[in-house]
């Protein structure tokens, strides 16, 4: 039995920790049902070089959330290690974290994104009209995401957000327009765009608690659009994926607002827990859970082995 071990890494040192610890197990069980590889969990903080070497397993399966997860310090590890690895690579995982660096690449591509500004921490005026947005311009699950409609709301962001600047949890803020439209989101896997999903949070804000905690937050799998936009968006969803190098995982998000799609930011590592959006996509593709995950490692195998055609080291 010449079965391929998949090491799934959770956890991390990010704040979303706990989110990576169900999004792993939920990968490590996916895994084992699919009757093709034979898969165990780390759970791991931010752990070395050699910490990583001496965890056994042909495949690793970085299911992690956050800057150090999915931002680039955990590829540049897993490219240094040598094992084929499920995700994209150090330089678009730096890149896609970045919602900046993404609204950049939008607009060579020519793919419509809102503005946004860099928040200056001494500034008490917002640099573009109420209301707007306040996030980090390197986490993901709208950690630290704070929405200012008043003045007062806007002085209390940021007076949170200069205590994470201080106190290193976050390295960046920007600000955009508060926009309304429809939230929809494009899962990518192994290249390939899946079909849209439709978020509505009961209290309009898709936020942390929408997205993990709470129960009241409706999801529509294909909803109905106007003609073209669908296609157009799976187009430059794919079309941004490929760009950043992130194809062959990733998910999309979008606003729908009255003039049309705008993208708001790419994520290289989606959740996989039960309230995730990719396994919602990927089910109505024909891709459940344990096909969905096995498709993602026979991915990793397959550009590795494209790139290296010498035989893999079996690892104790």
């Amino acid at each position: 039995m010449n079965e391929k071990r998949v090491l799934v890494l959770g956890g991390g040192p990010d704040a979303e920790h706990e989110v990576s610890l169900n999004s792993s197990a939920a990968v490590l069980a996916a895994l084992n049902q699919s009757g093709r590889y034979v898969a165990h969990r780390e759970v791991i903080g931010a752990l070395t070089l050699d910490q990583l070497r001496a965890l056994p397993g042909d495949v690793v399966f970085p299911v992690l959330h956050g800057p150090w997860g999915e931002g680039g310090p955990m590829q540049r590890l897993l490219e240094a290690d040598g094992r084929p690895f499920v995700g994209c690579g150090s330089l678009a995982a730096r890149a896609a974290i970045d919602k900046l660096l993404t609204k950049q690449a939008c607009l060579r591509l020519g793919i419509a994104t809102g503005p946004a500004a860099v928040l200056h921490p001494l500034d008490d005026v917002p640099p573009i009209a109420l209301p707007l947005v306040l996030k980090p311009v390197h986490e993901g699950s709208s950690v630290g995401l704070a929405i200012c409609k008043t003045m007062d709301q806007w002085f209390a962001a940021v007076q949170l957000a200069r205590a994470a600047l201080a106190g290193g949890q976050s390295a960046a803020f920007m600000v955009e327009p508060l926009t309304k439209g429809r939230e929809l989101t494009v899962g990518i896997v192994a290249g390939e765009a899946m079909p849209i999903v439709e978020i509505t949070p009961a209290d309009g804000v898709y936020d942390y608690a929408a997205k993990y905690t709470r129960e009241d937050t409706r999801y529509v799998v294909d909803p109905p659009l106007p003609d073209g936009v669908a296609h157009a968006m799976q187009r430059d969803a794919l079309r941004l994926a490929e760009a950043l190098g992130c194809a062959m995982l990733a998910r999309v998000d979008f606003m729908l607002g009255e003039h049309g799609p705008q993208l708001l930011e790419a994520n290289t590592m989606p959740g996989f827990t039960s309230h995730s959006l990719l396994p919602m996509s990927a089910a109505r593709a024909g891709l459940a859970m344990p096909a969905l995950c096995a498709a993602l490692v026979d991915d990793a195998l397959a550009r590795h082995y494209a790139h290296q055609p010498a035989a893999a080291v079996v690892r104790s």
